[in-house]
This record gives structure tokens, sequence and C-alpha cells, in this order.
């Protein structure tokens, strides 16, 4: 595995003038940086009001010094440093031709986003973490040409945080896009899990890879029964990701038992409030 290395300031540094613009000096200045394979960004100062672009305009503008990066992570903070929903991101419609050797990109945070015209002959991985996915930038991964990417990773979240699409949003990605070497799907983290689940499964893609992840959202029994009716149907997939649920324990032993590896961990329990269930995706604001 290639080197790795975080870069991160805290508040401290902040109010020493610290910044995305200063971080990106200070990365090519460290005598570790030729060394790497793997750049990971954690918090550039103040994230909830100052976004990250000076950092992604250096990464374009030092292209050449940037060359032999090939996994990037660009938000790597906890709650601590800020809250993943006020996470000020930004536009990285330049970042594909500056890195063509990129083949992991993970972003966390979606205030802001924008993925622009995503064409890249490399990339093998795109993760995006966030409380809510703009329909705007799904709309844009759907249009993306990414011939060789085999893992797909979304953090759906929810309205109140920046989601402002639908079942027919995901439908309309799985659709349209064209993957052909995905083996990784992973549409996770939504307050409308059971429907996900169902879009899902009759994708096209669903006959293609090997890890199905649907974990960290609002699943119950009844996107339990549609995975129980739909699996054992597929001998590609061999893992199945649903930890962090809503299913009751008859329904988790019922997919323990599937012939694939199975994760059913974090089981969750409906808060009752007025008289009315509420299920809450992990991780939103």
């Amino acid at each position: 595995m290639g080197k790795s290395k975080t870069y991160m300031y805290d508040y401290d540094d902040y109010d020493k003038g610290k910044n995305a613009e200063t971080m990106v000096e200070d990365i090519l200045s460290d005598p570790d940086f030729p060394g790497l394979e793997e750049l990971v960004i954690g918090c550039w100062g103040c994230p909830a009001q100052e976004d990250c672009q000076a950092l992604l305009d250096g990464f374009v503008e030092h292209a050449d010094r940037f060359c032999h990066i090939t996994k990037l992570f660009v938000g790597d903070m906890d709650f601590e440093d800020c809250e993943v929903s006020w996470i000020m991101q930004g536009d990285y419609s330049r970042l594909w031709q500056a890195m063509p050797q990129l083949k992991s990109l993970t972003i966390k945070g979606s205030m802001d986003l924008n993925l622009g015209e995503v064409s890249h002959e490399n990339l093998e991985s795109l993760t995006i973490i966030c409380g809510g996915l703009g329909a705007d930038v799904i709309a844009q991964i759907q249009r993306a040409r990414l011939p060789r990417l085999r893992k797909l990773l979304l953090y759906i979240g929810v309205e109140e945080y920046g989601f402002d699409g639908n079942g027919d949003t995901i439908r309309e990605l799985l659709t349209g896009s064209d993957f052909p070497n995905l083996d990784y799907l992973g549409i996770v983290d939504s307050e409308i899990q059971d429907e996900l689940t169902e879009v899902v499964l009759s994708s096209k893609y669903i006959h293609q890879i090997a890890t199905l992840d649907l974990s960290c959202g609002t699943l119950t029994d009844k996107g339990g029964q549609l995975l129980l009716d739909k699996v054992p149907g597929l001998p590609n997939l061999v893992k199945l990701d649903v930890h962090y649920h809503y299913l009751s324990d008859d329904m988790m032993a019922a997919l323990k038992n599937l012939p694939l590896e199975v994760d059913v961990s974090e089981q969750e329990q409906a808060d009752e409030w007025n008289g009315k269930l509420w299920y809450n995706a992990m991780l939103t604001e």
C-alpha cells in the first residue's frame, strides 16, 4: 500500500491565518509529499465559513506536482471539526483533467459541491459522504464518463440537509449512467431506504456487482423482504451490507441465512412521538 498523509488545520491555525490557500503551500513544501500516493485533506481552517476552492484550484495550478497522487480524500473531518452538512465544498470541474492518474476520490460534504462535466479514464472509486446529496450532483454522476469505475458509494441523506430528489432521481441515475466495470454499488444513508432498495434491485447493475451496500438508512422489514426475494437469484453477489437498519430480529436472521456475506449489525429502534414512529438515517446533520 502506498504512503498516505493527512493535512489539516485546527481553529488556532485558522486564527493565525491558515486556510485552504496556505494548505496548498504547506503540502508542496512538505518533504514527505513527493513520496505519497494518497492525499487526505482534513479541516482547512473553518470549513463551515470557507470552502475548499483554493485547494482545488491549487491542485489544478500545480498539476505537475500532484501527478503522483492516486487517491484523494477532501473533507476528512469529524463533527468536532465541522458537522458534515456544514462542510463547504467546491467546484471539481477542472480536477478531472488536472489529475488523470487519480484512481480514488472521496468527498465529504455537499454544500456548494459541483462535479462539473465528469470525464476520467482511470478513476475506479467515487465516494460522496454527506447529509443530503443534491439532485444536480446526482445528475452529474449520471452523465459521467468513468469507464473504469468499480466502486460508487453515495450517501443520499435527507431533505432537510440537501437531498432534493426522490426514488425516481436514483432510478434515473442507475438507468442513465454507464459504468460497465461497476463492482460495488452503495446507495446508503437514506430516509427512504426501502424505496431505494426496490430501485437498486431493479437496476441494470444488480446482475454485475459483487457488493451491494444499502447501509446506514431506514431499512425496515419491507425492504428486507425485497432482498430476501431477489438476492437468492443473484449469484454474482458476494456481499450484502445493511448495517445500521430498522430490521426485526426475524428478518435479520433470515438475511443472515442468505448464501453470501451479510452485515446486519447496528440494529436501531424507531422513536415514537405523538403516536407516530420515526426512523432516522445515520448521517444527516
